[in-house]
């Protein structure tokens, strides 16, 4: 067996679009080029405001935020709870207390076919 590290401390700055206090630890690239990685959001934390380059799924683990898509509403998300973004969207997340979410990106994510909406 090996034992890997995703922490924060071996994360790198994400330093793009105005982001405040947010780091990301790669995880895995496939082969067919879907990308893991976990992202760490600290008190007060921001990724900033951009389009995704691709199908984002964004899963939170531990902690609770908000996330944004196109709209200006920031909608509430906690551990437990995923957003999903498609190819070119607009979107935004951030917590004023601390969240940590691992960030699948890829063509063909298709979180529908597997996960239950979350009822608004």
């Amino acid at each position: 067996m090996q034992r890997f590290r995703f922490d924060q401390q071996v994360g790198k700055t994400i330093d793009r679009y105005n982001s405040v206090q947010a780091t990301i630890s790669r995880v895995m690239r496939t082969p067919d080029s879907v990308s893991i990685g976990c992202i760490h959001l600290g008190a007060g934390g921001i990724v900033g405001y951009h389009p995704a380059t691709c199908p984002q799924l964004f899963l939170v683990v531990s902690g609770e935020g908000w996330v944004r898509g196109e709209g200006t509403a920031r909608i509430p998300i906690q551990s437990g709870q995923a957003a999903f973004w498609i190819t070119g969207e607009g979107h935004e997340s951030g917590s004023e207390t601390g969240m940590t979410a691992i960030v699948i990106e890829g063509d063909g994510l298709d979180p529908e076919s597997f996960m239950s909406l979350l009822e608004t």
